[in-house]
């Protein structure tokens, strides 16, 4: 066994060290890795069950517990020490006349890492802590690596995403932020369901990629011999299925986009979409006011939350609704004669470093000047509408001013969080827009949507009027969570090899 882990180059000390006393635990007939161990109770139930009792009360309830050991204190013969399950810590004594002379020794080899099963009965301490006095301790785990020092833990980030494991084991706020995570996905669930939305699935991969403005990742299927895309949407099936008469329908799903990483991309993450037959685009500002506002009030107790210093007020009535063209006005501070030069704007953004495109629609333009000098200002929740159309593909476009579309997008601590929009249901129209974005696909827009006839051919056997809107999840969980990266947020994060 030693010298299996002398080959590898990180062999350290430490682990030099522990590999000698599981050496010595197997010379001694102990199994390093045992499944044998009966769990009948946990930290958290055997803790509350006694809280009350005092003195013989206690002795009643022999406990059968699992968990790592997380410290311990030895006193010769006898050794306080703490285990972690998944429902807390719990304090254990282990003393040499209890559980014997060779039970103890083989005890004493132990170390902080190591996942053990005890069985006994508690008592107070003299400072009354509940403890559970060992009757046996049960080798279940060997740990062969140290864990962090428990005062700094990991402090190097790129270490933490790396090793989530770890930092799990050792940071109690990032178990926190997962635990909070699951409870928003099952509250967001609950509350679409109660709306009356059926959860549906529906292809990650795709022949065409679609229902978003993204580069694609592709794939080759060999035994088809075709080429694949992973979604990145899941909008043109979810609108099938309005066609196919279901009215309210609902994914929570995995998408992966050839982009950048920052502290906002992650190119593998997780959006709910929802389309909603003979809804508008107004309908789902309200419906998403009253979901944000019920998912903080059941996760954060409170409709007022903190991110990274600000308050937001997420409860429903507080939010602002500006047009497109208004923020760029009244948020960004832009007159109209200016964003509508077409030189002008492009001069101006080349000057503030952005890459601009030859021959760039004026509405692709006009986007970025609100990346540049709107988005970053809508700190409390914002929904800008009446997008350009030629920037919203998909969307319906408005009955009063053709040049805009019934389509918002919700912007909160100046990120966006959903897109959202009355859906484009005439065929004609759709399949004119496609043209278009396949122009500039030929252009050289990788972003650009590409023609997607099977959809085509769906709206053309008549898709309800109807709305739908996308919400990414792990911008939500950041938002409720007071997380300033995406990657916090994620279990595993994309990260590139280590040499």
């Amino acid at each position: 066994m030693l010298e299996s882990f002398a080959a590898r180059d990180e062999l350290n000390e430490v682990v030099k060290t522990r590999v000698v006393k599981s050496c010595e635990l197997l010379d001694a007939g102990l199994r390093l890795y045992s499944n044998t161990f009966e769990r009948l109770h946990d930290a958290a139930g055997v803790l509350a069950e006694n809280e009350l009792k005092e003195g013989e009360a206690l002795g009643g309830q022999v406990y059968s517990v699992a968990g790592r050991i997380m410290a311990l204190r030895s006193f010769g013969k006898a050794t306080f020490f703490h285990i972690m399950d998944a429902s807390g810590r719990l304090q254990c004594y282990a003393a040499k006349e209890v559980i014997g002379d060779e039970a103890y020794s083989t005890f004493r080899k132990l170390d902080i890492g190591d996942i053990v099963g005890v069985v006994g009965h508690m008592f107070r301490t003299k400072t009354n802590e509940l403890t559970l006095e060992c009757h046996s301790v049960m080798l279940l785990t060997k740990s062969i690596r140290i864990l962090p020092d428990k005062y700094h833990g990991l402090k190097d980030v790129e270490i933490r995403y790396r090793q989530r494991y770890v930092d799990l084991l050792v940071t109690p706020r990032t178990k926190e932020i997962f635990r909070k995570r699951i409870k928003v996905v099952s509250e967001f669930r609950k509350f679409m369901e109660a709306e009356g939305f059926l959860e549906v699935e529906t292809p990650m991969l795709q022949p065409v990629a679609g229902g978003a403005t993204a580069k694609p990742f592709s794939t080759h299927h060999n035994a088809l011999d075709m080429k694949l895309y992973m979604r990145i949407a899941p909008e043109l099936y979810l609108k099938r299925l309005l066609v196919g008469g279901f009215e309210k329908v609902f994914e929570i799903n995995r998408n992966f986009r050839n982009e950048g990483i920052s502290t906002q991309h992650n190119p593998e993450f997780t959006m709910c979409e929802f389309y909603w037959a003979y809804a508008t685009y107004t309908d789902l500002m309200d419906i998403t006011e009253r979901l944000f506002a019920h998912l903080a009030q059941s996760v954060c107790g409170s409709t007022t939350i903190t991110y990274q210093g600000q308050e937001i007020n997420l409860a429903m009535g507080a939010w602002h609704r500006v047009s497109f063209y208004d923020s760029l006005e009244k948020i960004g501070g832009h007159t109209p004669d200016f964003y509508n030069d077409y030189t002008a704007v492009q001069k101006y953004i080349r000057q503030r470093g952005e890459k601009v495109i030859e021959g760039e629609k004026l509405a692709k333009l006009q986007a970025k000047l609100f990346d540049l000098d709107v988005e970053p200002k809508l700190i409390q929740p914002h929904f800008i509408y009446h997008y350009p159309t030629d920037i919203s593909p998909l969307s319906r476009r408005n009955d009063d001013n053709p040049n805009v579309t019934d389509r918002f997008e919700l912007f909160i601590t100046g990120r966006e969080i959903a897109n959202a929009f009355s859906e484009l249901n005439d065929p004609v129209d759709q399949r004119m827009r496609f043209e278009a974005q396949v122009a500039e696909k030929e252009a050289g827009d990788d972003e650009a949507h590409s023609m997607d006839e099977e959809y085509l051919r769906a709206l053309e056997y008549g898709m309800p009027p109807a709305a739908g809107e996308g919400i990414g999840i792990d911008r939500l969980i950041m938002l409720l969570t007071d997380s300033p990266s995406i990657r916090e947020v994620i279990l595993f994060p994309l990260l590139k090899p280590v040499n």
